[in-house]
Parts: structure tokens; sequence; C-alpha cells
């Protein structure tokens, strides 16, 4: 049976990890790891998060838990770190305060598969964005393209992060370049599907909602930087031409809408 790695990277989020926990507890499937990575939260987070496990373990229901706290080097450390922790055929990565839209969404990506199937490099599907308190508030206006490919990112990031399910030994070998700081999701995402080309591996959309996932991450608060960094990331990938092509068609794209 397939397994998956649920990642869930925290510090001080005792405000919206709960959610986030129980999203991952009362999924149907019986193979899911949970690694959470903390990075010495001052706060409630480690009580909460010992609290679920305990409860995991109590219910003995198939799903395991590991929880690292310790210093970190930000966000894409921490990261990496869930990618080499991770024992599963799979991993995602589940954001404090995103959930999963159902207890079944991991029963649906996973489940199908033929016994000595050449498993798929990356499952993938769609996103919804949800407030702090979880309600709806739009559905991510990138959509996930029927057939994806490495090449499919130079119009932008059609595959949101937490709904990109990446085969985890590609991603042991295609860790986070910490260069980047706000866009090293996007070169990684990248990164995976060349190398599933290379090993040529299908990428498998999942036609469903994969993760609500909470408006105003660290992204959006840090928006200007983040838009130079992610030029540079298309530039290495696609070239300097290329890039600047498509980016001026963005400008048209948003002049258009308005």
């Amino acid at each position: 049976m397939i397994t998956i790695s649920v990642i869930t990277c925290t510090f001080n989020a005792e405000a919206v990890v709960t959610r986030t926990l129980e999203s991952v507890r009362e999924q149907t499937f019986h193979k899911v790891e949970h690694i959470i990575i903390d990075g010495l939260s001052a706060d409630g987070t480690l009580a909460l998060v010992d609290d679920y496990r305990e409860k995991t373990e109590r219910e003995d229901n198939g799903h395991r838990v590991v929880v690292v706290s310790e210093k970190d080097n930000g966000l894409y450390d921490a990261m990496n770190k869930g990618i080499l922790k991770a024992s599963g055929d799979y991993l995602v990565f589940l954001n404090a305060g995103d959930v999963f839209p159902s207890s079944e969404t991991l029963e649906h990506v996973l489940s199908g598969f033929a016994d000595g199937e050449d498993l798929p490099g990356v499952l993938y599907g769609d996103a919804d964005i949800v407030n702090n308190d979880g309600f709806l508030l739009r559905h991510r206006r990138l959509r996930p393209p029927s057939t994806l490919s490495w090449r499919s990112f130079k119009h932008g990031m059609l595959v949101c992060h937490q709904a990109f399910y990446a085969r985890a030994d590609l991603a042991r070998e295609t860790l986070y370049d910490r260069q980047y700081r706000f866009s090293a999701d996007v070169d990684w995402c990248i990164r995976i599907m060349k190398l599933a080309e290379e090993r040529g591996l299908q990428l498998r959309n999942v036609n469903e909602v994969l993760v609500n996932y909470l408006d105003g991450g660290m992204t959006e608060k840090n928006h200007r930087a983040s838009l130079f960094e992610r030029f540079r990331v298309m530039a290495h990938h696609y070239g300097m031409l290329t890039t600047v092509g498509m980016h001026l068609w963005f400008v048209v794209r948003a002049v258009i809408r308005k």
C-alpha cells in the first residue's frame, strides 16, 4: 500500500496549527506519516502538537507522528529537514493553518494504483484560499493544466505548492535551494518535474481541490522581493528572453482584466 508523508513546519503557530493537525488526524487514509518540524516555538504550539501526537498514538489508526523541535535557518531549511525525515512514497507540505478539503482527500489522491505500477513522479490538483477562520475566500486564480510539465511554470506557478505531491525519492535528490528566500518552492517544483521527466515518470492530475490554504503567506507579505526572486528563478530555468517575454505578457494580461 502506498504511504504518504505530510510535512508541517511551525513557528509560534498556536493560533492556527490545531485545525491543521485535526485535518491530518481525520484523514481516512491509513498510511500517513505526519512530520512536524518546529523552529523552537515560544508559544503553545508544542503543547498542542504533543497533545495531538498522544491522541494519534491512542487511536492506533495507522497514522504516525514525528516531531522535531530545534533551531533552523529559515523556512526552507526546515522543509529540507522534513524531506530528509520522510519515509513515505510521496510527500506533501501542509503549512500551519492549511487543511485538507475533506477527510477523504488523501484517500482520493493515493488510492487506485495497481500492484507493480510505476508511481507517477508528481500527483497534483487545485487549491482554494481561506481566511484565518477557515472560511473560503476564493478559488486560486492560477489553475493546474490537464497536462503538466516543468515548462508549464513559465506561465506562473500553475500548481499550488501544497497541492503538489512529489515522490519522496525524487524530493530527497532535489532539496530546496536556500539561496532563495521567498521562491525556493517554485524552483523546487520545477526541478522535481525536470527530474521526473528525465526518469520518464508521469505527472498526474487528480482533478480535485487538494488543499484549503491560508491567505497571506510569506511570499505575499514580502511581495515585491518575491517577484524579483521569482524572476531570477524563471530566468534560470527558461532563459532571460523567454522570462522577459512572459513578464511583458503578464502585464498586458493584467491590464486587459481591468
